[in-house]
């Protein structure tokens, strides 16, 4: 922890007064931030406050605490102190990003009521030409008055709690004609419901606000709407309703588009209930005279087609593409155009190329202007360019075109975004309702008159700028030219309607809905009393179930209040039933702000359900079931990201994603993209708090280093050591395990350079059991370094049932789980239904290892709770971890995700399990050093966190003792130098296993002895024993360690050991027979026995080995897998798993040596048949036959999957008096299937239960895989007596 709060303290650089803040910037001279594929070299300054984005460029950001909120509007800088640099100080700092004048923002920062002042400054400005840099600067500031705790959105009831409710929509922006044959389509009963009871709610197809600060209904709102005919309180065939609707169609700033990213549908609800509903009203005139006249209005016209993701990232998404056609044109009608006024001209447009390339864009054939973009360099995949501007025209008719020029590149693609125009037309009209406004309305004061020509079609004008409440102007008179006057100095909007012309709406096929009350019932309990929640798990209705499941696991295992809510649900209450992100985080905030007390507030959100770069489902398979936010950058994968902290900022300021937003929740996302997959991932939760799950396997700790191909990579190898060390001296009961890719041999191969050593020694790291691996260096969507080291194939073949990891992965795109046309490793390891990880820690873009450095060494603190046993879950600990003030500064924190389910906890086991006497003498005096071949006796006890003897506390302890530390090196395989030298790095690990074996706990004291091996190193040192204990009941479990023992030196009055051990060895189970049938991953059981023990001690030639097929060049180490009996020495057993086994005949032998370094062999054969080709079953018989009462039925099979069994037992002349059904290993948690089945039993008792007689019958054995779809069956004979 001493090395952490120093990193912290030399980070941080600000002072303070009352009221201001000062903060110095320490330059350096520059430094290259890099990625998996990239680099870029930058100025560079304090690393606690150094930012970069390829959009904006570098920032600096610094926080300070305060103790109320300071008042945004008029923070200021002040002191700013410069100095002039030179153009080549930038770098490779875009000049572009750079502003002409002080820029900078100072905010708020809160994260559950810990606020902190927040500045952003860009450092660098250009002065006219001279570019400077700031050295110091103060921020001066006030505190905010009159501020308090957001309270509009109180608890309150739903309006779909009540009535009936059908839900129809709309797809485009206008007046809308329900007729009595629609409502009858949706279900309304129109012959028993008076008119004046039908209401219209919802809020249009606008994509709602991302910021906090814009206020939007948390309910669906009523509309105005007009009934014809609802008088004599009948619907007849030829009433109708009128209403404004507003289609998902239309400029929206947020994220520059025309159309909604989220949906193309706008919903509304018919409600039919005992209130009566609200009608438009006539228009209230202003009775003062007109002092302007308005006789003309602005249009917009746009052209966008959503088509194209170009990158697979970020929310933009293209249209029209430029390709082998280059060019193309869009033509814009525009009747009436006020050719005095300039036309306002947009078009946004990108490319993809590898040279650059251009674009010419002209309007009516004269150029407007020509775009330029830049050659794609990762990691940027494309470019964009933009026109914006007035011009002139004179005629109704515009036409912009657009040339592509690929360069003489064909593989060059251009993308149109969107064209849009904005003009000023005379206000006339011409055929069909429309929608007028005039934008110099609000600049101007007084009554105007509007004066609209050529009226005669025209019935009506509404006044649709409230959307809710329009009025309506009738033109009772049909005159041909209609005025009315309205107050000006507002933005007013009108639509005017012909009777000939309204839109019709359209319905899904289920549009009746049930009521609902999210609003009014997420805080009640069982009970119907107001009570906190603790989890938010928000799904799709097909996974609800499983949702269910997770909620119930939690409950139990933590005691959480959980609430399960369908999206749904949240669309309806809160975004108007349309899909939208921001109604899922109003829902979230909803909850946070209505807390019953401050303190237990919501803490875990779960996103229950996959995400996709595709809202709408425009991508094959695709993946969009709980939707996650996307970047508007979508070409950078450095810069376009992914992210879920949206859903959990909750405070008034925040909601943009800006880098000053803080975490206020734990929030998770579960991967399921089916309900089978969420049926398998919530199996592995339940499996990660199982019984079988216990095991000394959670005191591992294991790290993997990328190897150093260039200098600057030696950072990775070195963190990743330094991460293991601080952990370990925080956390003395955890065993590091390091894997350093350098430190193993390199291997060119004709695919590459690759380390098959580090494969395997990760494979069976994992196997063995860790509660954490962290893995840091470069990365990718298909696995772990250049080297391949770990790569998605190897993710799913991970075997490690029940001992199940948090794998943490701060490299490039390793879970870039949004894009569905290429599912990645880390998607492969969470989903493994046999093994991988519990959950992920894991990034989705291109991280800079600079940024991975600081958040690796930051992380571990929360995750690992240094300092305190008091763990968060991994989720918090990631939420803690996004706020340090190391962190916050960083725009790339949003890179890394958490993938699983938010509460979990890491499995530590509890404090604490001691050491109190080696050889009868207390470890408080001097004890005997453990002497090579001398039996040693060990003591301990179990005690709680403060030290106090567990005396009812009964189990199985599991110790492990380890050698003297070990000083090892890399081997700088690259030969990659830094002045002259070879960068290796000396490293320390842990001393081999010399012993690990099992002892009764009784009243919480425990004893075991064991013979020391030949095979330790004879100096003498400290070694470490490491001791896990599960309670009989397997309800707790203890650990702790020692470094009080001295391990060295030789015992000369050992005795005699000539013999070695006696092994058996088995496949699968200790059922197997010699030259039985395995699958391709069968699991070698070997059992041994010796009278001293069996050395595990790592010495030259006297490892545990075996041996396949002959092949000694590959030999398989097992001393990990090996654990003596409970208090027995002198037995043990181990289980290694094979995989990947070619079909056929094999043979395997293992040789094992004893404490003295006697050694023996042993083999076993065994024939593979390939269960993904065929079903095989062997062996059919039943066990004990003849029986009186009871026998099991038992046979050998070659499938690792769950198989469907059925017995049908016949008389002799046939006749079926029993049928029993069943599946393999149906109980097995923690997958590693037996090829023996005997999973089914009978108590010889026909299918009414009663006992039949005596003799002889026959059975049928039907055996069926579901994954090749293919039975087999078998006939046996038994008897019972």
């Amino acid at each position: 922890m001493k090395k952490i709060k120093f990193l912290l303290f030399f980070l941080i650089t600000f002072y303070g007064t009352a009221q201001q803040h000062s903060f110095i910037i320490d330059w350096i001279e520059s430094k290259v931030l890099s990625t998996s594929n990239s680099s870029t070299e930058l100025p560079y300054f304090n690393a606690s406050n150094f930012n970069f984005s390829y959009d904006e460029g570098i920032s600096f950001v610094g926080q300070w605490k305060i103790n109320s909120l300071l008042n945004e509007n008029t923070a200021k800088l002040i002191n700013v102190v410069y100095e002039n640099i030179s153009i080549s100080d930038l770098k490779d700092l875009d000049t572009n990003s750079i502003p002409i004048k002080l820029n900078y923002t100072v905010s708020n920062s809160v994260s559950r009521n810990q606020k902190h002042g927040f500045v952003k400054v860009f450092p660098i400005i250009n002065e006219n030409g001279i570019y400077k840099r700031i050295k110091s600067f103060t921020v001066k500031y006030d505190d905010k008055r009159n501020y308090s705790l957001r309270n509009s959105n109180a608890i309150s009831n739903s309006v779909l709690s009540q009535g009936e409710w059908y839900k129809f929509y709309v797809d485009t922006t206008g007046v809308f004609k329900l007729s009595k044959s629609f409502l009858n389509s949706l279900g309304v009963n129109t012959n028993s419901v008076n008119p004046k009871n039908i209401r219209l709610f919802g809020q249009g197809g606008k994509m709602l606000p991302m910021s906090n600060t814009s206020n939007y209904p948390i309910d669906l709102k009523e509309n105005a709407i007009k009934f014809v005919g609802e008088e004599d309180g009948v619907i007849n065939s030829n009433d109708y309703i009128l209403f404004y609707a507003i289609g998902p169609k239309g400029y929206q700033e947020e994220s520059n588009t025309n159309i909604n990213p989220y949906t193309d549908k706008s919903y509304y609800f018919i409600n039919v209930s005992s209130e009566l509903g609200k009608r438009i009203q006539p228009f209230q005139e202003p009775i003062e005279d007109a002092t302007q006249v308005i006789d003309t209005y602005h249009d917009y016209l746009f052209h966008e087609e959503d088509e194209y993701n170009i990158a697979q990232i970020g929310r933009r998404w293209f249209g029209d593409r430029l390709y082998f056609e280059n060019e193309k044109a869009f033509a814009f009608e525009i009747p009436n155009l006020i050719t005095s006024e300039p036309v306002k001209v947009k078009v946004y447009a990108a490319a993809t190329a590898e040279t650059q390339t251009s674009m010419q864009v002209s309007l009516n054939g004269s150029l407007l202007d020509t775009f330029f973009f830049s050659a794609i360099d990762d990691p940027v995949l494309a470019d964009d360019d933009s026109y914006s501007g007035d011009v002139m025209v004179n005629a109704s008719t515009i036409n912009i075109s657009l040339n592509y020029d690929n360069n003489g590149n064909p593989s060059s693609v251009g993308y149109l975004d969107f064209i849009s125009i904005e003009a000023e037309r005379s206000l006339a009209y011409i055929n069909g309702q429309f929608q007028f406004s005039n934008n110099n309305a609000p600049f101007l004061s007084g009554v105007g008159q509007y004066n609209l020509s050529n009226s005669s079609s025209i019935s009506e004008i509404w006044d649709v700028s409230d959307q809710f409440n329009i009025t309506s102007i009738l033109n009772t008179e049909s005159s041909s030219s209609f005025s009315f006057k309205s107050q000006l100095g507002e933005q007013k909007t009108f639509l005017a309607l012909d009777s000939s012309d309204y839109f019709e709406p359209k319905k899904d096929s289920n549009s009746q809905i049930q009521n609902q009350n999210l609003k009014g019932t997420v805080f009640l309990d069982n009970q119907g009393e107001l009570k906190d929640v603790d989890y938010l798990i928000i799904t799709r209705s097909d996974l609800i179930s499983q949702a269910e499941r997770l909620a119930q696991i939690n409950r139990d295992q933590y005691n959480l209040n959980v609430k399960v809510v369908l999206l749904e649900a949240i669309y309806n209450e809160f975004s108007s039933g349309n899909q939208d992100i921001s109604g899922i985080r109003n829902f979230v905030r909803y909850v946070y702000d209505n807390k019953i007390t401050l303190e237990n507030r919501i803490k875990y959100l779960c996103l229950f359900g996959d995400a996709s770069f595709d809202y709408k489902d425009r991508i094959p398979n695709n993946t969009n079931i709980v939707p996650s936010w996307h970047s508007y950058n979508s070409f950078n994968l450095a810069n376009a990201y992914v992210s879920d902290d949206f859903f959990v900022q909750m405070n008034e300021n925040e909601g943009n994603m800006s880098v000053s937003d803080k975490l206020d929740i734990a929030v998770g996302r579960i991967l399921a993209d089916t309900p089978q997959r969420a049926k398998d991932l919530v199996d592995k939760v339940q499996s990660y708090y199982s019984e079988e799950a216990l095991g000394s396997w959670k005191n591992n700790f294991i790290i993997i280093s990328d190897d150093v191909d260039v200098s600057w990579e030696k950072v990775l190898q070195e963190t990743t050591d330094t991460i293991a060390n601080i952990v370990t001296d925080n956390k003395p009961f955890l065993n590091p395990v390091k894997i350093h890719s350098d430190a193993y041999v390199q291997q060119s191969t004709a695919g590459g350079e690759r380390y098959p050593e580090v494969n395997k020694a990760i494979f069976d790291a994992i196997e063995v059991g860790a509660i954490v691996v962290n893995y840091f260096g470069h990365g990718g969507e298909d696995g772990i370094a250049s080297e391949r080291i770990f790569d998605k194939l190897n993710a799913q073949d991970l075997k490690n049932g029940c001992k199940l990891n948090c794998f943490v992965t701060v490299t490039c795109e390793y879970t870039k789980f949004d894009n569905p046309l290429r599912p990645t490793a880390g998607e492969y390891t969470y989903w493994n239904k046999d093994g991988g990880a519990i959950s992920l820690i894991t990034t989705t873009r291109e991280i800079f290892v600079s940024v991975g450095v600081v958040f690796n060494v930051v992380l571990e603190q929360y995750l690992f709770a240094f300092d305190s046993y008091n763990y968060p879950s991994m989720a918090e600990a990631l939420r803690l971890t996004k706020n340090d003030p190391t962190i916050t500064n960083i725009d790339q924190k949003r890179l890394v995700f958490f993938i699983g389910d938010p509460a979990m906890k890491l499995a530590f086991a509890k404090p604490n399990v001691r050491l109190t006497k080696i050889n009868d003498v207390s470890i408080d005096q001097s004890t005997d050093v453990f002497n090579a071949l001398s039996l040693v006796k060990i003591e301990g006890e179990v005690t709680d966190e403060s030290g106090n003897l567990l005396d009812s506390y009964n189990g199985i302890v599991t110790s492990t003792i380890f050698d003297k530390e070990i000083l090892r090196s890399t081997l700088g395989n690259d030969n990659t130098q830094e002045s002259g030298q070879v960068i290796k790095m000396d490293y320390k690990t842990l001393g081999e296993i010399i012993f690990r074996g099992q002892a009764t706990v009784t009243n919480g004291v425990f004893e075991f002895d064991f013979v020391v091996p030949r095979d330790i190193g004879i100096p003498v040192g400290n070694g470490k024993i490491n001791f896990y204990t599960k309670s009989n009941d397997n309800s707790t479990d203890y650990a702790g360690s020692s470094f009080d023992i001295q391990i060295g030196g030789i015992n000369e009055n050992a005795p005699t050991d000539n013999e070695g051990p006696l092994i058996s060895l088995y496949m699968n189970d200790e059922n197997f027979v010699s030259g039985g049938i395995t699958n391709e991953e069968p699991a070698l059981v070997a059992k041994l026995y010796d009278e001293n023990g069996i050395n595990t001690a790592s010495g030259i030639g006297h490892d545990i080995i075996a041996i396949l097929d002959g092949d000694e060049t590959n030999p398989f180490k097992l001393n990990d897998y090996y654990v003596s009996d409970v208090d027995d020495h002198q037995k043990g057993a181990l289980t290694y798993p094979f995989r990947d086994l070619e079909p056929g005949l094999h043979t395997l032998t293992l040789k094992a040596w004893d404490v003295y370094n006697n050694s023996s062999t042993s083999d076993i054969q065994f024939v593979v048949f390939d269960q993904d080709e065929e079903l095989v079953i062997k062996n059919v018989l039943n066990y004990p036959n003849p029986f009186v009462n009871y026998t099991e039925f038992w046979f050998n099979h070659n499938s690792s999957e769950v198989l469907d069994v059925s017995i049908q037992i016949f008389t002799v002349s046939g006749k079926l008096i029993k049928t029993l059904n069943g599946q393999t290993n149906a109980n097995d948690k923690c997958c590693g299937n037996s090829a023996l089945s005997k999973d089914i039993v009978w108590d010889g008792r026909d299918d009414f239960g009663d006992r039949i007689g005596k003799g002889v019958y026959v059975y049928k054995l039907k055996v069926k895989s579901e994954k090749l779809n293919k039975q087999v069956e078998k006939i046996q004979k038994l008897v019972i007596l």
